[in-house]
């Protein structure tokens, strides 16, 4: 790393660190007057805008330590870590280390005295007596700092005593070389680069007691390497760790070392108390037949390996919990014995609040309209649904103007004082090897011709330059896109950026990023060199899993899996984005934006299922129980049984969940029958008595029986009569407990009472087809709909619930936290209005939703499902990741 680069750090470092522990937030001339103060005593004669841009972003940021959910049952004292002298050499330099990268110290000290003495303490006491085991899952956000969590964790327990650690880095050569470089500069302080054993991170201390690595930056766990030490584990005076790809081959040679060097012919190695820390956790269970990366065998060859040691302690990481959560409890194999479900504990981790996430991307109506861009054109150029082999003669509109878009944010980046930060810019349109590089032919001559245009017309008069067709169409981006953003107190003009584009070339490269590809997008090398990489990665699978892209700016993505976990892991753009979160934009066709909103608030709810559920003081087996039964499970489990058409018999569960008819027919005759449904049970009263509320009308306490009746004699679209029929056995199976429900006759306006008319809610219809119409976002209602009706005590129950839940960054109460207090099933009624076409002018359409009160853990309804109830559910599943060609095969 250069110098220059040092210094930055080391000035970012102590300007963040000189406001720690102030109330009120320093004003940005504050922050100015502090940095030009350090820089002269530390040594620093550089620009000073874009670290006093990161101190900015970064001193603001806070994080709230996560939530556990235990085995109380289990004969455990998570108190062991505060009973004993426990030294902590490698917890404190690898928190010196993370705020030598500019880290703020209390975020900091959350990651290491927060969340990570929490899951030491979850794990065993290493010095503990006999034999034992422990299996937990750890659940973070995508891209939000599960590895610096988990190297925590790793330098805690190598503290306490763990001798022999274990990093399973997903399945890419990629992503377990940039997990190695991570591991080496936090945890092991020395280069396992064979060609470049020089001390860094941690190590840079001349002191630092060095552990061991088996392992390096180029090559994977191999027998003979191994053999190359000579030595036992228990042989080394420090603690030794091994980061390995999660593939068949490498873990059966690291259970045949381990079993011939050290178990000496014993059936079990012991007094070596072991961690293994699973990285991507979830991707052990994709189904797939690709034999290097079987989910049975790699499960399998992982618990072979636990079960060789007498003391051992199982954490997996994951931003995508569902596949783990169906791992069966109660699996037991008599070769591999115990299975991973995370029968100990589970815990989920807090974001920092300058995390830029999928809750402020797709359910923030500021973030969505500020970084959302639609695809709306790709499928005649390069369609969702394309064979291997297919050729790419031309790329769509919109990633010509994506292009553009990038090419002008890395110019006002430049401008920013950021020009020695990495800036990339992800294109995920195919899974296929061949079409990714076909792509990036055509990616690279559009960039030659731009190179051509900037070099020639860059300091140009406008009158000449806007004459170039290249020219002109990047000052349409950058007056459509970026002429408003503000930065440091000003505006950019189109001429201070045309001024610096040519700058933008210079360090421009293009990747194909997949497991067949021999280029490494290798952000270390040019950031050795003081150098910021403006990188165009193209890839598929290789993108989607853990890898890094470092400055991620710019995304375009056309892709259309609905697997919960691969396509939250593609949203590689979710992260922390400092200096520059406002010219990040992601462009996706509106499904994929439609489903993804549907997949924050899923999260969200679940995340929220664990802090209820400690409340309750219930098991992981608990919780396990309740996501298997989840209604939008089939998506996560039975994808690959539902491409071959079997039939699949669930259980499902709707405790605190809301279930919506998002798919609405746009039938005159059946939307007019509806109405006039509406109109006869409003009449009546469902049977109770009318109250105004500020949206309409509610009526409390109905028989469900009444709501029952009228579900059923609601018409709805095909697509949505599996899921009214779900939603009316759910509420029939807890009509005993709760026998009167709740009726929101939600209206826009006044409506018309006299004709018992509700008024139309407005709603986008732009995707909405003569046969349906599948409402965004898939939602019905409206955030804060829930809280109509309801008492000032159950609104102030409601604010105190959300004030205490850590899951809620703005502490104000959602319709989660109204759904609680309500604490019984509601009826939402509306009419809704399309918009954005002429041929449904005047249609409504009438729509139901039905909220179901948390804690009924135990209540299921048993649901048999085939692919064309998966696709009438969740729409076509034609792109399969589990088929992907981008697998390393090693």
């Amino acid at each position: 790393m250069s110098t220059q680069n040092d210094k930055e750090k080391i000035v970012l470092a102590a300007l963040i660190g000189a406001f720690e522990g102030q109330d009120s937030l320093p004003s940005r001339d504050e922050i100015a007057s502090r940095a030009s103060a350090l820089a002269p005593l530390l040594g620093y004669g550089g620009d000073l805008q874009s670290i006093i841009s990161e101190a900015e972003t970064t001193i603001p940021s806070r994080m709230n330590a996560g939530v556990s959910l235990v085995d109380v049952d289990a004969a455990h004292d998570e108190d062991w870590i505060r009973k004993r002298e426990i030294d902590t050499t490698y917890a404190n330099a690898y928190g010196s280390y993370l705020r030598s990268q500019g880290w703020k110290p209390a975020v900091v000290n959350t990651l290491l005295n927060g969340d990570g003495t929490k899951i030491l303490g979850l794990l065993q006491d290493p010095m503990s007596d006999g034999a034992w085991s422990r299996r937990g899952l750890v659940i973070g956000h995508v891209q939000s700092g599960k590895t610096a969590n988990y190297m925590g964790v790793i330098a805690k327990a190598a503290d306490a005593g763990y001798k022999f650690i274990i990093v399973i880095a997903g399945i890419h050569n990629n992503l377990r070389k940039q997990t190695q470089q991570r591991v080496d500069e936090g945890f092991v302080g020395r280069s396992s680069d064979p060609a470049d054993r020089v001390n860094i991170g941690v190590g840079l201390d001349k002191n630092y007691p060095n552990p061991v690595t088996l392992t390096n930056i180029s090559s994977d766990f191999n027998k003979q390497t191994a053999d190359k030490s000579g030595a036992q584990l228990n042989d080394f005076k420090k603690p030794v760790i091994i980061v390995i790809k999660k593939n068949v081959k490498t873990l059966e040679a690291l259970h045949v070392w381990l079993r011939e060097l050290n178990a000496k012919g014993r059936d079990r190695i012991a007094d070596v108390p072991m961690l293994v820390v699973d990285d991507e956790a979830d991707n052990a269970s994709i189904n797939t037949n690709k034999p290097d990366i079987n989910p049975t065998a790699t499960n399998s060859w992982i618990r072979k390996i636990l079960r060789l040691f007498t003391k051992s302690c199982y954490v997996g990481y994951t931003a995508t919990p569902f596949a783990n959560i169906f791992i069966d409890p109660d699996a037991f194999d008599k070769d591999a014995y115990e299975e991973l479900f995370p029968k100990d504990f589970i815990h989920s981790l807090d974001a920092p609040t300058t995390y830029f996430g999928p809750e402020k991307v797709f359910n923030s109506d500021e973030g969505s309209s500020g970084v959302l861009r639609k695809i709306n054109d790709c499928e005649e150029y390069l369609p969702l649904s394309h064979k291997n082999g297919s050729p790419v003669a031309e790329l769509p509109p919109s990633l010509y103007r994506a292009l553009d878009q990038f090419i002008v944010a890395r110019a006002i980046r430049n401008l920013r004082g950021q020009e020695r930060k990495h800036c990339s810019m992800l294109i995920n349109v195919s899974r296929f090897v061949s079409a990714q590089k076909e792509v990036r032919s055509l990616i690279q001559l559009r960039l030659d011709r731009m190179s051509n245009a900037v070099k020639a017309n860059y300091m140009m008069p406008e009158e000449v330059s806007t004459k170039n067709e290249y020219m002109d169409r990047l000052r349409a981006a950058f007056e459509a896109e970026f002429a408003a953003n503000e930065f440091a107190g000003r505006h950019f003009t189109w001429g201070e950026v045309k001024a610096a584009l040519w700058g933008v070339f210079e360090h421009l490269r293009t990747y194909v990023v997949n497991s067949k590809s021999d280029e490494v997008l290798d952000f270390g090398k040019y950031e050795k060199d003081g150098i910021g990489l403006t990188a165009i990665a193209i890839g598929g699978l290789s993108l989607s899993r853990g890898l890094t892209i470092e400055g991620l700016t710019i995304s375009y993505m056309y892709r259309n899996t609905r697997m919960y976990d691969t396509l939250m892991q593609m949203g590689r753009w979710f992260g922390y984005r400092p200096g520059y979160e406002d010219i990040c934009r992601v462009w996706l066709p509106n499904d994929s934006i439609n489903w993804y909103k549907h997949i924050a608030l899923a999260s969200e709810e679940l995340r929220q299922q664990i802090t209820r559920m400690r409340q309750a003081d219930m098991s992981p087996r608990d919780f396990g129980l309740y996501i298997k039964s989840h209604p939008d499970s089939l998506v996560v489990t039975a994808a690959n049984k539902m491409r071959s058409g079997e039939r699949v018999v669930l259980n499902q569960n709707f405790t605190g969940l809301l279930v919506e008819s998002y798919d609405l027919p746009l039938e005159s005759k059946i939307n007019l029958e509806n109405e006039t449904l509406i109109e006869e049970y409003w009449r009546s009263g469902f049977g109770g008595t009318i109250k105004k509320t500020e949206k309409g009308w509610l009526i409390p306490d109905v028989d469900v029986e009444r709501i029952d009746e009228f579900l059923l004699r609601f018409k709805s679209h095909k697509d949505a009569k599996q899921r009214k029929m779900a939603a009316v056995e759910y509420l029939r199976a807890i009509s005993e407990k709760y026998p009167k429900g709740d009726v929101l006759l939600i209206s826009k306006g006044a409506g018309d009472p006299d004709r018992f008319r509700l008024g139309a809610q407005e709603r986008t219809a732009e995707d909405a087809t003569s046969e349906k119409w599948r409402l965004s976002g898939y939602r019905v209602a409206s955030r804060g709909d829930e809280k109509l009706g309801l008492t000032p005590e159950q609104l102030k129950a409601a604010e105190a619930l959300a004030a205490d839940d850590s899951e809620s960054k703005s502490k104000k109460p959602s319709d989660i936290h109204y759904r609680v207090v309500r604490d019984k099933p509601l009826l939402m009624l509306h009419v809704l209005a399309p918009t954005d076409k002429r041929e449904f002018l005047g249609v409504r359409a009438p729509a139901w939703g039905l909220s179901y009160p948390h804690g009924l853990y135990g209540v299921e309804i048993e649901v048999i499902a085939n692919k064309v109830w998966m696709e009438q559910m969740y729409g076509s599943m034609d792109d399969d990741p589990d088929a992907d060609e981008d697998y390393d095969d090693e």
